[in-house]
């Protein structure tokens, strides 16, 4: 007997209601997009290995999905789809003089080693604004964030952000090698503030550098965290930093969205191409943020064009697993279906095609005369159908609301013309 193959680890099949709910989300997400003015951009899904290089500050290559062409150039699956995107603004949009929106849906590729149940494959949807470095584009990217999450029935959620720049400037007052920042970049991220003050005790760095960096557990909440950021703050780098989040808060404001907004002073993100403000999306039902996002101001000049920008990524499966998790229900098209036999087949085609006609989605079923109806209505509330068209031999239809159960047997004759459709 043949083998049945398997999916590779970190990678799955979707299918039926979760792959239709899953396309809805994103549906939603990429219409709000739409009505912020970004347009869509669709970029390779592998790209030659220099497009994802250490330099450009993504992930380590051995992370990478790398292969070769028959030329024997080395080509990379694309771990993120930002590099991608600069990659392509530094030449489709080089006369631009106008910021330039766009926005994406695409799957990226992490060869990690796999712990939690972690997707190595995941679908992101996201959008860039490549030509601007302002407060005002800064704060439209967060109020995107927080429109999408409330559009898709998020309640519960907050998105966390930081500025690079306020932890760099800490950074540069120690004067440690660059392996020992990233030593504590590292352990800044995983929130291991013990081992942070432990290697910097081991570098005899002062005892002010050593409280400020102690101090940045405290530095995650409200507004009110700015303050106090800016009491920690001594270079100008991090004052500027603090200065350019206040702005920012105050045009939330204006979006109407600052109850969504805590700050992390800790923040550093996960790419080392971020160089101004960072954000990340939490909510419950998940291990990871579902949204990551920043400016980075350098990263379209590594390949050839110098143009601040900020963008952010929505990971659907992370989103779809707190959906999931919190039961909040995702809404997507109707199914119905007509269930005929051999001698029902030309009217089953006729109302079929009448209701398609009227944009309804109609499954056709054909049964044999052994088959009860019961098997029909238990596989249409088994497929989330809404409503089950059951054509007799005796020139009637009953009509089953798969939602209620509710019954109701009608005459063919009394169909014709009528706009019958059970929700």
């Amino acid at each position: 007997m043949e083998q049945k193959l398997h999916t590779p680890e970190g990678v799955r099949d979707i299918y039926n209601s979760e792959c239709k709910k899953k396309l809805a989300v994103q549906d939603k997400l990429h219409q709000l997009l739409h009505l912020y003015g970004y347009q869509d951009i669709q970029t390779p899904t592998f790209e030659y290995f220099d497009v994802f290089r250490k330099e450009i500050g993504t992930i380590d290559s051995r992370e990478l999905y790398k292969f070769f062409d028959r030329d024997g150039n080395t080509l990379a699956l694309r771990p993120d789809v930002t590099p991608s995107i600069a990659r392509a603004a530094a030449t489709l949009f080089d006369t631009e003089k106008v910021p330039v929106r766009l926005c994406y849906v695409g799957n990226t590729f992490i060869n990690h080693s796999s712990y939690q149940g972690r997707l190595k494959e995941n679908t992101q949807l996201g959008a860039e604004m490549i030509g601007e470095d302002s407060i005002e584009s800064d704060a439209e990217m967060i109020a995107m964030v927080v429109d999408g999450m409330k559009k898709i029935g998020l309640t519960e959620f907050q998105v966390s952000i930081g500025h690079v720049g306020f932890l760099k400037s800490l950074m540069a007052e120690t004067c440690l090698s660059d392996e020992r920042k990233e030593e504590v970049y590292t352990l800044i991220a995983n929130r291991n503030f013990f081992g942070v003050d432990e290697i910097l005790a081991q570098e005899h760095i002062s005892e002010h550098i050593r409280e400020s960096f102690q101090s940045l557990p405290e530095l995650m909440g409200g507004i009110e965290v700015l303050r106090r950021a800016a009491e920690i703050a001594t270079a100008g780098t991090a004052k500027k930093a603090i200065a350019r989040l206040l702005k920012i808060y105050k045009i939330l404001a204006l979006y109407g969205v600052e109850d969504y907004v805590t700050f992390d002073m800790s923040m550093c993100g996960n790419y080392g191409y971020y160089t101004g403000i960072i954000f990340r999306a939490y909510t419950y039902g998940t291990g990871d943020a579902v949204v990551r996002g920043g400016r980075y101001d350098q990263l379209v000049e590594k390949f050839g064009k110098q143009t601040p920008s900020i963008g952010f990524a929505i990971i659907i499966d992370e989103l779809m697993s707190a959906l999931s998790r919190q039961k909040i229900a995702v809404d997507t098209e109707k199914v119905n279906l007509i269930v005929y036999t051999e001698t029902t087949l030309k009217l089953a085609v006729s109302l079929a095609r009448e209701f398609r006609a009227r944009g309804k989605c109609m499954e056709l079923l054909k049964r044999e005369e052994i088959e009860s109806k019961e098997m029909y209505v238990e596989y249409g509330i088994q497929m989330q159908a809404v409503s089950l068209l059951y054509l007799n031999e005796d020139r009637t239809i009953t009509m089953v609301n798969l939602r209620t159960g509710r019954e109701k047997r009608v005459r063919i004759s009394n169909m014709k013309g009528q706009n019958q459709q059970q929700e």
